[in-house]
């Protein structure tokens, strides 16, 4: 399918602990009968491990025990993201994003009028599409001259989908 997800040496580098460890440690907490919120928890509890790696490992954890799929969120739906570096200040790039006035993409028409919040360090644009598939356009600062915009479509109801998603992201991004 070509969806990606962390390898072991990654997680290793990351976290310190081998794959086979975290394994061990979920099976000691009875993960397998725990929801995913739990598990993140549990594991923040236990563990000196960023808040984005304990997501991380727990989603390859329910891969690995068969409770999801790659691409799958807790809730059953799946999702799919790009980025791209791209020139410019973060709300220049943002700017940029909402001024192109998107209708549809995909061929699914945007429902209603796009929702806009800003952070310190993040921009965000959300729409909801037909079918119920929502598109969240997310820019950050990289540099002072550069920036990155994140494309994710989530909340469709097939990894099939995962693939044609990915291509139609990548193309708003070219």
């Amino acid at each position: 399918m070509g969806y990606k997800t962390h390898s072991e040496e990654a997680i290793e580098k990351a976290t310190g602990k081998s794959w086979k460890e975290w394994l061990e440690y979920f099976s000691s907490i009875n993960a397998q009968d725990l929801k995913h919120g739990e598990i993140v928890v549990q594991t923040a509890k236990d563990h000196t491990v960023d808040g984005w790696w304990i997501q991380a490992l727990v989603v390859k954890y329910e891969q690995h025990i068969g409770r999801r799929k790659p691409g799958q969120g807790s809730d059953g739906k799946y999702s799919v993201s790009v980025s791209k570096t791209v020139p410019g200040t973060m709300d220049e790039v943002f700017d940029k994003w909402v001024a192109a006035n998107l209708q549809e993409i995909n061929g699914q028409r945007i429902i209603g009028e796009p929702r806009i919040s800003k952070t310190e360090k993040w921009r965000y644009w959300r729409a909801e599409l037909e079918g119920g598939i929502k598109l969240i356009a997310s820019v950050q600062s990289k540099t002072p001259e550069k920036s990155i915009i994140t494309l994710t479509s989530e909340s469709f109801s097939s990894q099939d989908l995962i693939e044609e998603w990915r291509s139609v992201l990548k193309e708003q991004l070219s």
